[in-house]
């Protein structure tokens, strides 16, 4: 980290192209959050961008005492949620659709669950989602998803724990019977 804080003291003296670095470190995750919220890849990627933006503009306000990763990925959450509550009209963007070809019975059957995993997911409210997103998939921990969301550890333990339990609520919903042998 103190890498990481040289990197940002000599930014702020001045050498502003070493940015650069600090984007290319953070890019995928950033964006990522903001694929998760949104759920559109041209709107994810402009608000990945705002956020690099927001965060340059904002660098000197850095007072580390969080990870600037950690730092980052709050003002990412918040430019997405912002800009989700701002967008008018909801699409479906031909690239939010997956399209995948596999044979066998193995590949149909991990199809399916996926399929129906994301029906699930999409039936949850956008905090349960974001919260499962970072701790399973982005395998964030309790303290970095609060640090992010604004959130205390402890409510983001529940959250976590009630988000997992409407998604079982939900696959039992979507599946009934065959939702055992997920």
């Amino acid at each position: 980290m103190t890498d990481e804080y040289l990197l940002i003291d000599k930014i702020l003296g001045g050498e502003q192209q070493l940015y650069a670095e600090l984007v290319n470190r953070y890019k995928s995750y950033t964006y990522t959050i903001a694929l998760k919220i949104l759920e559109n890849r041209p709107e994810a990627e402009e608000v990945a961008q705002d956020a690099f933006i927001k965060a340059f503009n904002s660098l000197k306000g850095f007072n580390r005492e969080s990870k600037f990763s950690t730092w980052l990925y709050r003002i990412a959450f918040n430019t997405a949620i912002s800009y989700k509550r701002k967008r008018k009209a909801s699409y479906q963007s031909i690239e939010n659709t997956i399209v995948e070809y596999d044979q066998g019975e193995d590949a149909l059957e991990r199809s399916d669950k996926k399929k129906y995993l994301a029906l699930a997911m999409d039936k949850l409210n956008e905090a349960d989602r974001l919260a499962l997103n970072l701790f399973y998939l982005q395998e964030f921990s309790l303290e970095e998803i609060a640090d992010i969301t604004g959130m205390q550890a402890n409510t983001v333990k529940v959250r976590v724990h009630r988000a997992r339990q409407r998604l079982a609520d939900e696959l039992k919903l979507l599946l009934q019977k065959e939702a055992l042998t997920l």
